[in-house]
């Protein structure tokens, strides 16, 4: 069972931190100092009332910046590498006891899955932001807090479900990565004359 309960937090850990790195910081550190999970390995560091603290002020920073458009993709744009090294330290710090054989692998599996929430954020906010109304980023960062508070309670509560939540959203982010990719693509690329006189004709 502590396997089980050690692997949600790795899984949910390194998927929040794609998302709000700051918010599943302080979240895993107050959950740990409460007793209501155990963090597994030298991860008990982000229990430190500094830790913590640093987190819920930095957490306060993205909750403002992430609903002001394009605001919010230069943050995460400046996050592409904190985010996934956040997920890293996560599994590096979680495999101390067993050394560099389990921290390496480790730290390369939660980095990843960080990487992979992250650009699956940072992708759909670019797309919101092609629309010219405000009001969409301000209900995708509320969704996305709303989500990873939703994933902290389940690798507390309902650890199988949680890691199980992780293996459906990785397996979902491939294919919407590849939509949104294309997506993005035809939005910005650069239109020849012909397409855009069709669309004139089309409009007439």
């Amino acid at each position: 069972m502590e396997a089980l309960n050690s692997l949600a937090v790795l899984l949910g850990g390194s998927l929040g931190s794609g998302i709000n790195l700051y918010m599943t910081t302080a979240g895993l550190g107050i959950a740990h100092r409460m007793h209501l999970l155990a963090l597994p390995g030298e991860m008990d560091a982000l229990a430190h009332p500094l830790v913590i603290a640093a987190a819920i002020g930095l957490y306060g920073i993205e909750f403002v910046a992430d609903k002001i458009p394009f605001v919010d993709s230069a943050w995460d744009s400046i996050h592409t590498f904190i985010r996934p090294l956040g997920g890293a330290a996560m599994g590096y710090m979680a495999m101390a006891n067993v050394g560099p054989v389990g921290q390496i692998p480790m730290a390369l599996l939660t980095g990843s899955i960080a990487m992979d929430s992250h650009l699956t954020k940072a992708t759909t906010r670019a797309a919101i932001n092609t629309s010219p109304e405000p009001f969409t980023n301000s209900i995708a960062s509320v969704t996305e807090d709303v989500s990873v508070a939703g994933l902290m309670y389940l690798v507390i509560a309902h650890p199988v479900i949680a890691s199980l939540t992780v293996i459906a959203f990785i397996i979902f982010s491939i294919w919407f990565l590849r939509k949104m990719f294309r997506f993005i693509r035809n939005i910005f690329r650069p239109r020849n004359p012909k397409e855009i006189r069709a669309e004139s004709g089309a409009m007439a």
